[in-house]
């Protein structure tokens, strides 16, 4: 399990947003793909990440005396690039699995982007990569069932 690297098991297509993207417009593509987080990539390079949990955190509580009109309206004034992570932790493709599984644990990441040395995105480590590899080896300790 040691010599196992991200390169051999993150997800390759990653969908991304522009930093001047919206919130509604980001939040709406994680429902459309059942995804819980975006890589932010400005001119091919990596400049951060938002979560669920960013936009969540970002829109107005309940007890807001704005019209439902309103924050629509401040909300889509409102850009990733304002409540994205910037400069997140990242991973490189010869990241083994162990050191990706280490930080992720650590620091309770849910996922990780996959960068080249110019910072360029290359896929993302996920929890359910994760769990695709321990599947994978209880499979192979098991004869393959």
């Amino acid at each position: 399990m040691n010599d196992l690297h991200v390169k051999d098991w993150m997800t390759r297509r990653v969908i991304t947003v522009d930093p001047r993207t919206s919130l509604p417009d980001a939040h709406k593509l994680m429902r459309t793909n059942n995804i819980r987080r975006l890589p932010v990539v400005e001119r091919g390079r990596l400049v951060g990440i938002v979560t669920r949990s960013d936009i969540r955190e970002a829109s107005p509580s309940e007890a807001t005396t704005l019209s439902i009109w309103e924050m629509h309206y401040q909300l889509s004034k409102l850009s990733v690039g304002v409540i994205m992570t910037k400069d997140p932790y990242t991973v490189t493709p010869d990241t083994t699995i162990k050191d990706a599984a280490k930080l992720m644990y650590t620091y309770k990441f849910g996922g990780l982007p996959v960068v080249n040395d110019a910072g360029e995105l290359q896929g993302i480590m996920t929890e359910s990569d994760i769990f695709r590899i321990l599947i994978a080896w209880f499979d192979e300790q098991e004869g393959g069932n």
